[in-house]
């Protein structure tokens, strides 16, 4: 991404999309009652509140009765019907994990199969996102979680630490570029959730062979044990590896998610918070439920002068419904280089638009 004189000016920039991730997966509900929704209600209830605090995204997850996170797709369907009635403008976009959470007390924490997660693109009623994992990766979620993190937690105890601490994302070239087509073909885009720009570099070599023709919207998730850790050095790398007409949020765990949401305010980028990312205030002195940091984020970002999107400049934002034809149109759209062609030499660069003439 280039940054011109005036990016940081607000009036040039984007308005703020806010993702609220509401439905903490990795935690019981024991872990944080006052905010962590268990029943359909509760839990569509909760989208309701995210919603009305600003929040334009919903990232989802689905919770059973018994509090575990849910595999049954059935249940996700339920979901995302009752958050479509309640608040239609919302864009859902749906776990691709579907649940991490351990089957039962002592199992590692793991994503469910290939054949299972390619099940999200029959979803009824279709969500607006599904998001993707590149490259098969380590996803040691509590490395950079310290005492004061888990404190009270099911993940402070020894098997929920050992659970996530083992935890690793299936995602081989051959099932990326399959799950991509499927959601493509049923009109979910993908979002990206990327851990570096290795994986970055994935995405756009896809791109070029046209196996990927979706927008570039993606989301930097910095939580360490296998991503990138959240600091200003690998923000740089990663901001600057990504092409000016994709769409980035940031995202990162615990007391690391309000300063690196204040940088992406301050940047025209965008923002995610919830309970799946904190439960802590930055002093740690009382837990902080998704609603409350959705509000401070609102707060913050009128403080530097960026208005917040609405549903329908949100939808705008991350061009939802759209798709590409072809390796061509994809680069060109995201703002990438075009293919080399065979009597090119030098630097690929896009071929020079007319300048409109005044009348």
């Amino acid at each position: 991404m280039n940054f011109l004189d005036g990016s940081l000016f607000p009036e040039n920039q984007q308005k703020l999309v806010i993702t609220a991730a509401p439905y903490g997966p990795e935690w019981m509900p024991s872990d944080f009652p006052e905010d962590i929704p268990v029943t359909i209600d509760e839990q569509i209830q909760k989208a309701v509140d995210c919603y009305n605090a600003g929040a334009t995204v919903l990232h989802l997850h689905v919770r059973e009765l018994d509090g575990k996170g849910s595999k049954r797709l059935s249940k996700f369907n339920e979901l995302i019907a009752g958050v479509r009635n309640a608040v239609p403008e919302m864009i859902i976009q749906v776990g691709g994990s579907i649940s991490f959470a351990p089957e039962d007390d002592g199992s590692v924490a793991k994503w469910l199969s290939d054949d299972t997660r390619h099940m999200l693109a029959e979803l009824t009623p279709a969500p607006d996102q599904v998001t993707i994992a590149i490259n098969t990766n380590q996803m040691n979620v509590v490395e950079q979680m310290c005492e004061a993190d888990l404190a009270g937690t099911s993940l402070g105890t020894p098997e929920g630490y050992r659970a996530y601490r083992e935890m690793t994302i299936p995602a081989g070239p051959e099932w990326v570029e399959e799950h991509i087509r499927r959601l493509s073909a049923n009109g979910i885009q993908t979002h990206f959730q990327l851990a570096n720009t290795a994986q970055l570099e994935t995405v756009e070599r896809m791109m070029r062979r046209g196996t990927c023709n979706v927008p570039l919207i993606l989301t930097w998730v910095a939580i360490g044990g296998g991503f990138d850790a959240p600091n200003i050095y690998n923000l740089a790398n990663f901001v600057r590896a990504c092409p000016d007409g994709s769409v980035l949020t940031l995202e990162s765990s615990m007391l690391n998610v309000l300063p690196l949401n204040m940088m992406a305010i301050a940047m025209g980028l965008h923002v995610r918070c919830g309970n799946e990312d904190n439960i802590w205030t930055q002093r740690r002195d009382r837990k902080m439920g998704s609603v409350e940091q959705i509000e401070q984020l609102v707060r913050i970002s009128r403080e530097f002068g960026r208005d917040i999107a609405t549903a329908a400049e949100a939808r705008a934002i991350y061009r939802i419904g759209t798709f590409y034809k072809d390796a061509d149109e994809t680069l060109a759209q995201n703002g990438f280089a075009p293919n080399r062609r065979p009597f090119w030499k030098g630097v690929p660069m896009p071929a020079p638009q007319p300048v409109p003439q005044p009348a």
